[in-house]
């Protein structure tokens, strides 16, 4: 038998380096070591590194977005890099009682796990150590406000009308309770998910559940819009904080300049709007440049509209080709989408889904629409609305999955979401 050791072959080349020394050194020094091994060999093989390796730092595990305030984290809190949109039905006889029970048991779980602790009966505590910049968002339907507080639930906390480019799965809309948990740790947010479903489980059932992504935090520089699946940025238009963007918008306070029939259901809450939408990649994939831009009415490299040089550049919708016909088509998405008054503005906080594809295609895959507004039908709905009737994006897009919840405000150390209600 051949008795093996670290010790080099005799006569061995002395630019010879065994893999088996420098996994051993890697091994007994760390990373240090390992650098330093990887520099030695740049050398010996005549080749200089390019740099000593870094030790990779943890980053961002332990940042945490504060649970208790009051407004709910998670709508104008940056978003993270993944979701878990669930949502529950309440089970039968769920009176007003068995709800608080409900939402004191996930108030106080998702308040621990969002800083970075264990669930009160966390069988894996050890995966709740990293935050990341976790959030629980709670929306509520109208069945849930109406039995915390009969009369209390707002004109349009109800499924949005059937638009003719619906294609909805029942088991994909609706829902007593949605809960929106985002992070930038896949592993936590997991774990806080099932830790969730666990408090539920004796007082609701999930009807849904999705889960989504965004570019990875770090990748691109704080600030930089996000591309869809179908390579485009999405979400350019957004209301800024002020007076006159978020505070307006999400929150329903309008601007002392503005008379606006827009206000809050309830002071601290604000509106949810979820869509799932099916993407045709593969279709997508068939059109050329030049028509995908011209059904987006940007273009795709800097996002930029058809008009301009840079994403935020102001679009002019009167331009016109020499032949007369608009440079921003009728049916483009970004001219049917624009506000025509004030009122007509959300806050999207979107993320894409992938799924293994079923069939002869090679992809299963969309977004999750999400958008925050105050007024459902004042903000919201003219916007879709026009997007329904004329959107060259109708093509390949398809609504699968449709939910409206009503998002109460935050709570105190010590209370629960929904206290308000109560």
């Amino acid at each position: 038998m051949t008795r093996t050791t670290d010790q080099e072959p005799e006569g061995a080349s002395p630019e010879r380096v065994s893999r088996r020394r420098l996994l051993a050194t890697a091994g007994v020094g760390g990373a240090g070591a390992l650098a330093s091994a990887g520099i030695g060999v740049g050398t010996v093989l005549g080749v200089q590194a390019a740099r000593e390796p870094q030790e990779r730092s943890i980053q961002f595990g332990a940042d945490v977005e504060p649970f208790h305030g009051p407004r709910q984290a998670g709508i104008t809190t940056a978003p993270q890099a993944h979701l878990v949109f669930i949502a529950l039905d309440l089970r039968e006889g769920a009176d007003a009682r068995s709800i608080v029970r409900l939402l004191r048991l996930l108030s106080d779980d998702a308040a621990r796990l969002t800083a970075g602790e264990p669930a009160l009966a966390d069988t894996e505590p050890e995966l709740a150590l990293t935050p990341a910049s976790m959030t629980v968002t709670f929306g509520f339907g109208r069945r849930l406000v109406e039995t915390l507080s009969p009369g209390a639930a707002p004109e349009w906390l109800e499924e949005l009308p059937e638009f003719r480019i619906d294609e909805l799965d029942e088991e994909l809309c609706g829902g007593d309770l949605g809960l929106q948990l985002c992070g930038d740790d896949p592993v936590s947010l997991a774990h806080a998910r099932r830790m969730l479903l666990k408090d539920a489980r004796p007082y609701a059932r999930p009807r849904w559940i999705q889960e989504g992504f965004r570019p990875a935090r770090g990748v691109h520089r704080p600030g930089v819009t996000h591309r869809n699946l179908f390579g485009q940025v999405d979400g350019t238009v957004q209301p800024t904080a002020g007076d006159d963007g978020q505070e307006f918008v999400v929150w329903g306070h309008p601007p002392q300049h503005l008379d606006s029939p827009i206000r809050p259901w309830i002071e601290g809450g604000t509106s949810m709007v979820v869509r799932l939408i099916r993407m045709d990649l593969d279709g997508w994939d068939e059109l050329a440049r030049s028509g995908k831009e011209a059904a987006i009415g940007r273009d795709l490299s800097e996002g930029a509209p058809l008009t301009g040089e840079h994403e935020h550049d102001a679009a002019d919708f009167d331009a016109t080709t020499p032949l007369g016909f608009p440079v921003i088509e009728e049916s483009a998405h970004m001219r049917r989408a624009r506000a025509q008054s004030p009122e007509e503005q959300m806050l999207r906080r979107s993320y894409s889904y992938d799924r293994p594809p079923a069939g002869a295609g090679i992809s299963d895959s969309g977004q999750l629409f999400i958008a925050f507004q105050a007024d459902v039908i004042r903000q919201f709905l003219p916007v879709q609305r026009r997007l329904a009737e004329l959107d060259r994006l109708n093509e390949w897009t398809t609504p699968i999955g449709s939910a409206v919840f009503a998002v109460p405000p935050g709570c105190a150390p010590g209370g629960y979401i929904g206290d308000v209600l109560g």
